[in-house]
């Protein structure tokens, strides 16, 4: 895997400076009173995908409700440490009141979000920064998401068999929950992780190594995609390799080709997570902090549940999806 030095992101908190200043003077309503000032949040994700349109979906609901928060959500360029910093470092000065991030490396971008930390709200979403500054995590269980594809694994393989996983970014917090979480699980199984490839968050990369893997694996017995793009990416590997249903398949999140791989039986299950919940709640939960609840991001970790999916589960879920997408759209709060 490859990462981003520390010198970049050293450069990038130097080019940060005084970004958020005075945000913490300006949260508090207008004093005889004036209606509250409208907050300014950001909320910087990792990718512009399916899993993160869902997200976002959550959050706009999340300002609808409301009615007193501006919401800017942004997208790196490219999934990499430095184009996150990039995305900070352009925001205006001293008008942001609270920041959500998915912290692409936590272990690279700790030094940035202590800087972010010192000067306005700071929340990590989806995935974690555990040794940083932040007042909170808001997102899934990654470690039992992680045992609930252990499950999936296990059933999916009743003899037991030689598994590989693909990674996005090693250091991730959600990677490491999820990897720790598959093999606490599979733990006394006869199922073995063999080797982790990580891809740097491109999905032509992971492609190449599930292809490169099956290649040097003939006796492989399954694939695990960590991150949401390696549903389709494994799929047309093994498919191209014409083991689809030999070689199983698990992943993670709800993308439209996953969805219709499991349905076609090409991939053997998913776990998915809440991110409409995440969204809305990382919202509801800072705006309401920042205007003196200081519960709602108390004891540092809001955790939010997911699921796994096979084949029976995927059209009452897309169904269920489809209901709740309309009205989240549709409906006024």
């Amino acid at each position: 895997m490859n990462t981003m030095k520390r010198c970049h992101t050293l450069l990038l908190l130097i080019t940060c400076a005084g970004l958020f200043a005075g945000c913490h003077n300006q949260k508090n309503g207008g004093a005889g009173g004036d209606a509250p000032k409208k907050l300014r949040l950001v909320f910087v994700g990792s990718t512009p995908d399916d899993y993160w349109s869902l997200v976002r979906l959550g959050c706009d609901f999340a300002t609808r409700q409301l009615g007193d928060v501006d919401l800017d959500f942004r997208f790196p360029a490219s999934r990499t440490v430095l184009a996150q910093a990039e995305v900070l470092t352009n925001l205006e000065a001293g008008a942001v009141d609270g920041v959500a991030i998915s912290p692409i490396d936590a272990q690279d971008q700790t030094k940035l979000l202590n800087h972010l930390a010192t000067n306005t709200l700071l929340v990590c979403a989806d995935s974690d920064a555990e040794s940083s500054q932040r007042v909170c995590y808001i997102g899934t269980d990654n470690l039992t998401a992680g045992k609930q594809a252990a499950e999936l694994l296990k059933r999916a393989l009743p003899q037991g068999g030689k598994v590989l996983l693909l990674v996005g970014y090693a250091n991730a917090q959600n990677t490491k929950d999820r990897v720790a979480g598959l093999e606490s699980g599979l733990a006394g199984s006869n199922v073995r992780i063999v080797g982790i490839l990580a891809d740097g968050g491109q999905s032509a990369l992971a492609t190449k190594n599930a292809v490169d893997a099956l290649t040097a694996n003939p006796d492989l017995a399954a694939l695990v995609g960590i991150y949401g793009y390696h549903g389709p990416a494994i799929l047309t590997a093994v498919r191209g390799a014409g083991k689809a249903g030999q070689v199983k398949i698990v992943c993670f999140d709800e993308h439209s080709e996953t969805l219709d791989g499991i349905a076609a039986g090409d991939i053997y299950g998913t776990v998915v997570q809440k991110p409409l919940e995440i969204g809305w709640q990382t919202v509801v939960r800072m705006d309401k902090y920042l205007r003196g609840d200081k519960t709602q991001l108390a004891g540092g970790k809001i955790l939010i549940g997911s699921r796994a999916l096979t084949r029976d589960e995927i059209a009452p879920f897309e169904e269920e999806r489809k209901g709740l997408l309309l009205r989240l759209k549709n409906e006024q709060p």
